[in-house]
Order: structure tokens, then sequence, then C-alpha cells
């Protein structure tokens, strides 16, 4: 089937993309952001170099990210930045059309779905196929997919958190909520301008989230002193901010990941609750990376919770494992034809 066509699997997030290649692994990790001229609607930068020029760009150059809540806002940004990435993983001589498998949220609409096939056919994909990412996030994580047993994956990404039961290769019960490692981010944003009076960039929350954010009480206070302007006088400011106030930002969005965990336990038959009440929950995606969450959803379900190996890459190797067992994986991808 595969002969000489390359075969890659694309996690394509809200936050970043990454592009599996069969045979090499995990081949390409860059923002999903895309710099476009506006005077002649041309895509100047994409990925790094395009995140690099975020709040420094003249009034012609927009940079956007063209997923919004795991999903496709715009459709033509979307297609070009595909294009390019898979360019780059290919090699400019597509003479053969990859053969792709593609992520996309559990909860998306049928039009939602077409978007992201019709955009990955527009990038020059030949097959594309569709899975759903709790389910490669789960495969990813080396959860027993295959067998009858109950599996809880929770994937945190930038833009959707999806929770999933998974039996015998498929979802038995699942939760997709739109919100995500963004969310974090504005959130921090919104509570230092109320908190501080302070207003800081996008870059600078991420900063905050990753150094000292956490979602369950630490032993020790982290600090990290900030720079902003501030909102009074306009002048620039410097505040120094806790893991305190990071936790008290982050309670409202961690709740509502808190209770998708809980109505998804709720919706599971009892064997396979069972199951995972004797084999835990397992995090992934980059909001797993949040110091003490797995504690937080512990205290909350009772159950057990690990942060898988890698969390940032179980969507994409999860995508490359399936290429790898198209034999007796394949039941686990959204064909053609296949409507949810």
């Amino acid at each position: 089937m595969f002969g000489m066509n390359k075969s890659i699997g694309i996690d394509l997030g809200t936050a970043n993309t990454l592009v599996y290649m069969k045979g090499k692994g995990v081949i390409m990790r860059e923002p999903s952001v895309v710099a476009v001229d506006t005077k002649n609607d041309t895509v100047r930068f994409v990925g790094d170099e395009a995140k690099e020029v975020i709040g420094k760009t003249p009034g012609s150059i927009m940079v956007v990210r063209p997923l919004k809540d795991g999903v496709i806002a715009d459709f033509d940004v979307t297609a070009a930045m595909l294009r390019i990435f898979i360019k780059k993983a290919c090699g400019s001589s597509l003479i053969f059309k990859p053969t792709v498998i593609i992520c996309i949220p559990s909860g998306v609409t049928e039009v939602e779905r077409r978007a992201v096939r019709d955009a990955s056919i527009n990038a020059g994909a030949g097959q594309v196929m569709i899975i759903e990412e709790p389910m490669a996030a789960a495969i990813g994580a080396g959860l027993p997919v295959r067998e009858a047993t109950g599996s809880m994956v929770v994937d945190i990404g930038g833009g959707t958190s999806e929770v999933a039961v998974i039996s015998l290769n498929g979802i038995v019960a699942s939760r997709s909520v739109r919100t995500g490692g963004d969310e974090f981010d504005q959130a921090i944003i919104n509570y230092i301008k109320r908190k501080f009076n302070l207003l800081i960039g996008e870059r600078s929350a991420e900063r905050i989230k990753i150094e000292v954010g956490t979602a369950y009480k630490l032993d020790e206070d982290l600090k990290l002193e900030v720079k902003g302007r501030n909102l009074i006088n306009g002048l620039p400011k410097n505040a120094e901010i806790s893991s305190e106030d990071v936790r008290e930002a982050l309670s409202e969005s961690l709740e509502k990941i808190v209770e998708a965990v809980k109505e998804t336990l709720e919706r599971t038959p009892p064997e396979l609750a069972a199951d995972i009440i004797d084999r835990g929950i397992t995090l992934t995606g980059g909001g797993a990376l949040l110091r003490g969450l797995d504690k937080l959803i512990s205290n909350e379900t009772g159950i057990d919770v690990y942060v898988a190996e890698n969390p940032l890459d179980c969507v994409a190797n999860g995508t490359g494992y399936v290429l790898d067992h198209m034999d007796t994986l394949r039941d686990v991808l959204q064909e053609n034809n296949k409507t949810f």
C-alpha cells in the first residue's frame, strides 16, 4: 500500500503542530502560527519563524493562529500552513503524494471534520485518514487500546481537553471541552490585570505558567518576577507572581477539566469503570506538564492519575504507531465516508 509513498502522521494542534514520519519518529514540532502579509494576502512566515515575530510586526503583517479550540478557524491559512509543513517533512518534490493520518478533537462536527480533510488534500496529501485525538493520545501513551479493558486518557492541548474511555479499539465514553493551554494563558493575563493592574503579553503568561504554574497547593510557594505595563500610568512595571496566584488564576479552567473527567466516568459502563479504578487515569498533552494536575484530578475522583512519558508527543506518536500497525489498528481510523 505504501510503496514509494511517504507516510506521515500529523498532530494538528491549536498551539503546536507535530509531524511523525514512518520509520523516523517525530521529525517536526512547530507552533501553529502563520504571519500573513495583508497587502497581497501572502504567507510570509510559518511555525517558529512566525512565533518569533508576534508583537513585533508592522501593521501590514498579521500573525494569525488558524486553529481555534482544536478546529480550523481560517481554512486557507491552515491549508497554506499544512502545505509548508508537509513540504518540510517530505521534501519539495512531491511526485508521490504522502499518505496522511491527521488528528481531530473527538467533539467536532461533520463540517469541521471535512474541513480538516479538505485542508490536508489542498496541502498536497494523497490519501487522508482521520483519527480522534484521545485515541491517538492513548495509543501514543502505550495504553492497551486493543484489549477488552477500560483505559482512560485525559489529553490537554492548547485549545481543547479531551477525556475518553477506550476499549477494544473504540471510544466508549468521551467529553471534549474547549479549554486548554491557551485558556490558561488568558486566565493568567486577566488575573494579573485585576490583581496587579499590570498588562502582560501571551509569551509572558506562558512563561509564568511553565515556571511557577501549579494546579495544587505546593509545600513551598514558587515566585517569578514579571515585567509589564502599569495600567494606571502606562509606564513599565515589575511584579512578583507566586504559584499561589497562578493556582487561583487557573482554578475556573481546571474545574471544567475535572468536571469533564467526572462526567465521563459517570457515563462509563461499570465493568470498564472497575478497570479504570485498578489501572488509573493517564494524562497526556502539554497541559499534563502543569505541576500538581495529577494530584488535583486524583483528589477529586479518588483514582490514581499518571502523567504519560513524553506527554507532548503522545498524539503524534500515536498516529505513527497506527501507520506502523495498519493491519491491526485500521478500525481506530475514521475513513473517508464514515460518520461519527
